[in-house]
């Protein structure tokens, strides 16, 4: 059977880590944490290595793997510290932690120090997302009482926007004004995800932090890549194995929950949820078939999905089938699977070859 195939264009993730600079005019922690949304942690590190100022993460032992790895640029662990073991693993390795949690200042005023030197902290501000992060009410005991850690170093103060993606709601600025008085806190902070770097220029204060735009996807509701002068990196192609002539009538795939209109042509092509495609993906969901639109019918199974043909009368086993990436926009996958492209890209299995391409 084919194996599918996820071609990454790394040149793509180069230009849009260029746009995410350009429209911000900050310095950047390229966000690679969860396997860099599952495009593959350290390919996608050593094409930015020129680009990036910094790495942002989300646990202490992803940090650790791109300390092993050789990455000399400034590392930030989002998710901070879950256990004491991890103060002195990032402070004997130059990584800096977010403090979001009364128990995780607790750990560092515990802390006996290292002989290395000391642990550099960002605070979390908790401004309206209500998920991670310290009540404003409470922030200004906290840096209070981290000023007066031995062996602690604050470096910055951050936060994380709820509903930057939707441009004609009010609460980023609102958060924006919450987030206002800590921003002499430290010497820097950092407030822009990838969606407040392109559409919230008030945001763009201190070291902005681009995730989902750099793997070539919008961040914002009801948007593609191409509305935001963002490239795919990501294209995820399979093969048509099969080609049948059905008659009207015929129920394909489990359940049966879809009969064929007419007499016609289905192709099967090898991919299913065993890969990560998504097993909710409607009939309908499309994919390209030699470039060519061809909508999905039936259940996707485990190693497979079935293609309504009718508009394609010359397809061929062998054919390439495109399920997102270039000529389909992953988001539009994502709207007929009700998810998000994050999901898509993150949930892709290991029997996925990955093929990694950059212009020499």
């Amino acid at each position: 059977m084919a194996n599918p195939v996820a071609r990454i264009d790394l040149d793509a993730l180069v230009h849009n880590y260029q746009r995410a600079s350009e429209a911000c005019s900050c310095p950047l922690f390229a966000v690679v944490k969860a396997n860099a949304y599952g495009h593959g942690l350290l390919h996608v590190v050593d094409a930015l290595r020129q680009q990036a100022d910094g790495f942002a993460v989300s646990r202490v032992e992803e940090a650790l793997e791109l300390r092993s790895h050789g990455v000399e640029q400034r590392l930030l662990v989002l998710g901070g510290i879950m256990q004491a073991p991890e103060i002195k693993f990032a402070s004997d390795n130059s990584i800096e932690v977010v403090i979001h949690d009364d128990k995780q200042l607790a750990m560092l005023e515990s802390w006996q120090g290292s002989d290395k030197g000391t642990l550099r902290v960002w605070v979390k501000i908790d401004t309206g997302m209500h998920r991670l992060g310290f009540a404003p009410s409470h922030a200004k005991s906290v840096l209070e009482r981290i000023g007066s850690i031995k062996h602690v170093e604050l470096v910055g103060v951050l936060t994380h926007f709820a509903n930057a993606d939707d441009l004609a709601r009010e609460t980023t600025s609102q958060q924006l004004a919450e987030f206002a008085p800590f921003e002499a806190s430290a010497d820097n902070i950092s407030l822009a995800n990838s969606a407040a770097i392109l559409g919230w220029p008030d945001a763009h204060k201190g070291w902005g932090r681009p995730g989902i735009m750099l793997y070539g996807a919008s961040p914002f509701l009801n948007r593609t890549a191409k509305d935001d002068g963002i490239k795919p990196v990501m294209t995820l192609r399979t093969k048509l194995i099969s080609v049948h002539e059905l008659k009207q009538g015929d129920a394909i795939g489990y359940g049966s929950t879809w009969s064929c209109p007419q007499d016609m042509r289905v192709g099967v092509a090898a991919i299913g949820y065993g890969d990560g495609y998504p097993r909710h993906a409607p009939s309908g969901t499309p994919v390209l078939i030699n470039g060519k639109r061809a909508p999905l019918v039936g259940r996707v199974s485990m190693d497979l999905i079935t293609i309504d043909l009718r508009e394609h009368p010359n397809a061929a086993v062998g054919d390439s089938v495109v399920l997102w990436g270039e000529g389909l926009p992953v988001e539009e996958i994502a709207q007929y699977a009700d998810t998000i492209s994050y999901e898509l890209f993150c949930r892709l299995t290991g029997r996925i070859k990955f093929r990694y391409e950059q212009a020499p």
